[in-house]
C-alpha cells in the first residue's frame, strides 16, 4: 500500500525535459516523488550531477516490476489457499484476508505495474492521455483506501468480539463479514471519485534528437483544491488507518492481558485445547501480524510526506535532487511503503502453521490431509450415540459406564 507524498506544481520543476527534470503525474505518482531522469535520444547528462541519482533510479527500475513478478502471483496464491483449503482459520477471518489479497493485487496492477514501472520504463505512458489520467487516480486511491480500511475494519471488529457477547454473535456471521468487506470496497472507491479531478492533460513541447514534439502530458493539477484534497487523502489513506489500528491493538493486547489473570495455569491449557478458542487465538495471532506490519511499513512514508509538505513546501525545492536527504528517505520510504502489498504471504507463512501445511500440499499436488484425530473423535461418536428419541426420560436415570470392549464375532 503506497501513502501520498508531497506534491509541487510541475510547470517550475519540467521546463526542460531534455535537461532530464521531472515530477511525478499520474495517479499516486503526482504527489512530490521524483520521476526518473529519463533520456530522450539526443539529451544529454550534465557532468557530475546524476551518477549517486541515476545508481537509486536504476535501484527502483528493478524493484518495482520485481515487486509485480512476486507480489502478484503471491496475492492470488494466497486467495487460493485461504478460501479452498483448510487453514484453521474462522469464516470471518477468511472473508477479510481474501479480500485483502485482492485489494492488495489490484494495487500493484494499478500503482505498482501501470504507473511507476511504466514511470521508469517508458518515455510516454498511456495514462498522459485523457480519460486515463482522472481514471487511474480513481482506481488507484480505491485500492489503496480499500486495502487500508479492511485491515482497519478487521481490528476493530477483533476487538468487538473479544470484548462483547452481543458483538461476537453478530460479527461471527459470515454474510455480516461478506456485507461488511463490499461495503468497505464500495465506500473506498466512492471517496476516491474526487481524486479524478487531481491531474490535468495538457500539451507539452519535448525536444527529441533535434526536433520539437508536442505530446499530452498527465500531471499535478496546481490548485487549492488539489493540495487540500491529498491532505485530506493522506489522513484517510494513512494517518487515520495507523492510528486506530495501534488504539485497538493496544485495546486487544489489553483485553488478553486482563482476561489471562483471570484463570490459572491449568485452565489456560484447557481452554486452549478447545478448537474455537484455538482458532480465536489463531486469528488474532494473525491479525496482530498484519497490522503490526501495515504500521511499521506505512508510518514512515507518513511522516516523510508531511515533513514534504511543511518544511519543503517551497517552489523553488528540486524534489528530483537525491543529494537532498529527504528525497532519499521519502523515495525509500515510498518503496518501503508499497512492499506491504506483497508482504501478506510471508506473513501468513511465518506465522500459522496451517497455511505452511496447505501450501506445501498445494506445491506437491497432494490432496488435503486427514485429521486422523478428527477421524476417529467421529467415528468413536457414530458407534456410540445410540440414542432412541422417542423414548421418554425414566424417572430415576441410569448412567451406564463402558468398562471394557470386547470384539464379537
Amino acid at each position: 500500500m503506497s501513502g501520498p507524498a508531497a506534491s509541487w506544481s510541475p510547470e517550475e520543476v519540467l521546463n526542460d525535459w531534455s535537461m532530464n527534470s521531472g515530477q511525478a503525474c499520474s495517479g499516486l505518482r503526482h504527489q512530490c516523488q521524483a520521476l526518473p531522469y529519463l533520456l530522450l535520444p539526443g539529451a544529454e547528462e550534465e557532468d557530475g550531477n546524476m551518477e549517486g541519482d541515476s545508481g537509486f533510479i536504476t535501484v527502483q527500475k528493478v524493484y518495482y516490476p520485481l515487486l509485480c513478478i512476486l507480489g502478484i502471483p503471491a496475492n492470488l496464491f494466497t486467495f487460493y489457499v485461504i478460501c479452498f483449503r483448510k487453514c484453521g482459520m474462522s469464516d470471518t477471518a477468511i472473508i477479510y484476508l481474501s479480500c485483502l489479497a485482492i485489494v492488495d493485487t489490484f494495487y500493484l496492477v494499478w500503482v505498482i505495474l501501470l504507473d511507476l514501472t511504466l514511470t521508469f520504463w517508458q518515455l510516454q505512458p498511456f495514462w498522459h492521455s485523457h480519460p486515463a489520467c482522472g481514471i487511474m487516480g480513481f482506481l488507484q486511491y480505491g485500492s489503496l483506501y480499500s486495502s487500508s480500511w479492511i485491515v482497519v475494519v478487521f481490528t476493530i471488529e477483533r476487538y468487538l468480539v473479544l470484548s462483547s457477547t452481543s458483538a461476537k454473535q453478530h460479527f461471527s456471521q459470515a454474510k455480516v463479514t461478506r456485507l461488511t468487506c463490499v461495503s468497505i470496497i464500495l465506500v473506498s472507491h466512492l471517496a476516491s471519485v474526487p481524486m479524478g479531478w487531481i491531474n490535468v492533460v495538457t500539451p507539452k513541447n519535448f525536444t527529441i534528437e533535434g526536433k520539437n514534439v508536442t505530446l499530452p502530458w498527465c500531471h499535478y493539477r496546481g490548485h487549492i483544491y488539489s493540495t487540500v484534497l491529498v491532505w485530506v487523502t493522506t489522513f484517510l489513506s494513512g494517518g487515520i488507518p495507523i492510528i486506530l489500528v495501534i488504539i485497538f491493538n493496544s485495546l486487544i493486547g489489553h483485553h488478553l492481558t486482563r482476561v489471562r489473570k483471570m484463570f490459572t495455569k491449568e485452565e489456560r491449557r484447557v481452554m486452549r485445547g478447545g478448537s474455537t478458542k484455538g482458532m480465536v487465538r489463531r486469528t488474532i495471532f494473525l491479525l496482530g501480524t498484519v497490522s503490526v506490519t501495515f504500521v511499521v511499513l506505512s508510518l514512515p512514508r507518513f511522516v516523510t510526506y508531511c515533513i514534504l509538505r511543511t518544511k519543503y513546501n517551497h517552489d523553488w525545492f528540486d524534489r528530483n535532487d537525491y543529494r537532498i536527504p529527504i528525497n532519499l528517505i521519502s523515495d525509500l520510504a515510498n518503496m518501503l511503503q508499497n512492499l506491504n502489498s506483497t508482504t501478506n504471504f510471508l506473513l501468513y507463512c511465518m506465522v500459522s502453521r496451517r497455511f505452511r501445511q496447505e501450501l506445501l500440499h498445494t506445491l506437491t499436488c497432494k490432496s488435503k490431509a486427514r485429521e486422523l484425530g478428527s477421524f476417529l473423535t467421529q467415528t468413536t461418536m457414530k458407534v456410540f450415540s445410540l440414542v432412541d428419541h422417542k423414548t421418554p426420560p425414566t424417572r430415576d436415570p441410569i448412567t451406564v459406564v463402558l468398562t471394557n470392549l470386547k470384539q464379537t464375532q
